[in-house]
């Protein structure tokens, strides 16, 4: 029999191709709102024609075990419903970035002379508080921790009762309320006392990470849902050329992710320059208020399209069960060595074992699911485990949303504002996301060069190392050749160092790299490996890195100031190196079983049971 490179059967391969339903009962995972009909449409009917070939219910080939070895693979149509909820993230990250580009300095710099909304005109510094860099960098990153650990609950709550539409929508009111006490923070007459401002300003940045909390988690997977509604499995196309192609799903999933990111930074490229401006020339007060007003246009795209959006029900306590079988699994498995526990982890048995195939008549009596379901919460916790790397990768990138800025105010600025630098990084994202999509991947695939998604996070860790690298340089020579030595940040400083503040180009546009091949395809993994009752849970996994992350990036508060700059920079890039190492060597072999893990099919368990409607029976 056949077998690919991987040792993956490809007669098997092909089978997972032809309709699922034969292992998914009809009861619909997908509806619309009133209940009119399922929009994941299953077709029990086998499609074999005359000539032996496998046909779908619209009337695609799906390739055979020797075409899927063979024939070169392109993506597909993005649904056009995609590109609402796209705009919808666009409207989302305007309104995220355009307030949180600015609360570097409406924190850390005092009012400027004259000024009661925090406006410095053309050649001031624009701020409001005074509080100094460590408050700054502190409640920034506590900002940001609590957004990405929020996604959690939000996951929670969307997997387990409400779904992912409805979920969202309740996101977005929680946020606007987070938005209004946001904007009263900046009220001139408030910013007179600054403890009232700052009191605000903490309560407004809670209830809107909450907000965040539950609308990123879920408004990833709902994207990707849309093309996968309509074409789950691979098939056939044939080129003008005559070339026999293979439509995938995961390509095509995966330039769905590459242009949501690239809408995310096209919302904040505008939002961040817009209100950076607004901060710099009218006051913070309309720095807050434009993305308020954008942010309304969310909830009312999403309710003009209820009823187009391809939707999956919630399915009760999945992940619970997931945990369940887990430590099932890992009975008679621990030891006092945690090496031995982790080879014990990772023996081929490990879920094996745990099958209802396997158990027969031993199987416990909440065992309700199939064998598929197995292999699905398995590839699910290895995504998990490849994520946890991440927390090291987000270190690196969170430079960019302090320290950089920061770094920035001590070099020469002629007439920029110090918070208007970053920006390189998303125009760099529009630039090189539909470059790499249109030009660079799809020679590599024409080659035979299969850039997977773990070859993709390597690099992601090493072009942020190399960023790092560029921002430790760049502070050496802050330091070396600046009036005030290493204190270049005190406010009695006579003058910037003798630096153009456009070096900073360097260390943004290798982080912007990093994010096309780690952050992106970090989204895209944890949707193509999560369990499909089960992806909302997967994404907020992967958004909690971030969290942690974050946590410890308060470890380094005590280097974000003069003169330990540099150290931080350059401990920062060790880090980096070592853990971009450290992951590939302990997921290469998963790298090469990455056909296998997308070929698993569907399970027919889908946790509770659920009428037609999406309710629980």
């Amino acid at each position: 029999m056949t077998s690919g490179p991987i040792g993956l059967d490809l007669a098997e391969v092909a089978k997972s191709n032809a309709p699922q339903v034969q292992d998914v009962p009809a009861a619909p995972g997908l509806i619309n709102e009133k209940n009119e009909k399922t929009l994941f449409v299953a077709d029990d009917t086998p499609g074999y024609t005359s000539d032996g070939s496998l046909r779908g219910p619209d009337g695609e080939e799906y390739p055979t075990a020797e075409e899927v070895e063979s024939l070169r693979r392109v993506c597909g149509v993005v649904p056009w419903s995609a590109y609402t909820i796209a705009f919808v993230e666009l409207c989302e990250r305007f309104s995220y970035y355009g307030t949180t580009a600015v609360f570097v300095n409406f924190i850390q710099e005092p009012l400027p002379p004259g000024s009661t909304t925090g406006s410095s005109g053309t050649n001031g510094q624009s701020g409001a508080l005074g509080l100094g860099q460590r408050a700054s960098t502190g409640l920034t990153t506590f900002n940001s921790m609590w957004a990405y650990f929020m996604p959690l609950v939000g996951a929670y709550m969307a997997d387990q009762y409400w779904g992912r539409y409805k979920t969202i929508q309740i996101s977005i009111f929680i946020a606007i309320v987070g938005h209004i006490i946001l904007v009263i923070s900046t009220i001139p007459s408030v910013i007179a006392n600054p403890n009232g401002s700052i009191a605000a300003f903490c309560i407004g940045l809670i209830i809107f990470g909450v907000g965040v909390g539950g609308f990123k988690p879920n408004i990833s997977p709902l994207i990707a849902e849309q093309y996968e509604s309509k074409h789950p499995q691979q098939y056939i196309k044939i080129q003008k050329s005559g070339e026999r192609t293979i439509v995938d799903p995961t390509m095509t999933i995966s330039r769905i992710y590459m242009y949501f990111y690239l809408m995310i930074n096209v919302g904040a490229l505008i939002g961040q320059i817009g209100m950076v401006y607004a901060e710099k020339y009218v006051g913070y007060w309309l720095a807050f208020v434009l993305p308020t007003l954008l942010f309304l246009c969310c909830p009312t795209i999403m309710f003009l399209m209820r009823n187009k959006y391809a939707k999956r029900a919630p399915t009760g306590s999945v992940l619970a069960k997931a945990l369940q079988l887990w430590g099932f699994a890992m009975k008679g498995r621990w030891s006092i060595n945690p090496v031995t526990t982790v080879k014990n982890m990772r023996s081929d048995d490990f879920w094996e074992n745990v099958k209802p195939s396997r158990l027969g008549s031993n199987k416990p009596a909440w065992m309700t699911f199939d064998d598929v379901w197995v292999d699905e919460v398995r590839r699910g916790l290895k995504a998990c485990t490849v994520f946890l790397w991440y927390p090291v990768y987000w270190l690196a990138y969170n430079q960019m949303t302090n320290n950089l800025v920061s770094q920035a105010a001590t070099m020469e600025l002629h007439g920029a504002p110090n918070d208007l630098i970053n920006n390189i990084d998303p125009i760099a994202l529009i630039i090189f996301i539909p470059i790499c999509d249109l030009f660079i991947y799809p020679a590599m695939e024409r080659v035979g060069i299969r850039f997977t998604p773990l070859k993709k996070i390597t690099w992601g860790f090493i072009t942020a190392a190399l960023s790092m690298i560029a921002a430790c340089v760049t502070q050496y020579y802050i330091y070396k050749l600046g009036p005030c030595g290493k204190y270049p940040s005190d406010p009695t400083c006579s003058g910037p160092a003798p630096i153009n503040v456009w070096v900073q180009t360097i260390p943004y546009l290798l982080i912007a790299f990093s994010e096309i091949f780690a952050s992106i395809t970090g989204l895209e993994y944890a949707f193509t490996k999560a369990p499909k009752n089960m992806r909302s849970v997967v994404t907020a996994v992967f958004l909690f890195m971030s969290a942690i992350s974050y946590a410890i990036g308060e470890a380094f508060v005590s280097l974000s100031a003069d003169p330990l700059l540099v150290w931080n920079y350059m401990i920062i890039t060790i880090l980096c190196t070592v853990a971009g190492a450290g992951f590939w060597l302990a997921h290469r072999k998963l790298d090469s079983a990455e056909d296998k893990l997308n070929f698993i099919p569907e399970s027919s368990f889908k946790g509770r049971q659920m009428s037609y409607g999406g309710q629980a029976a």
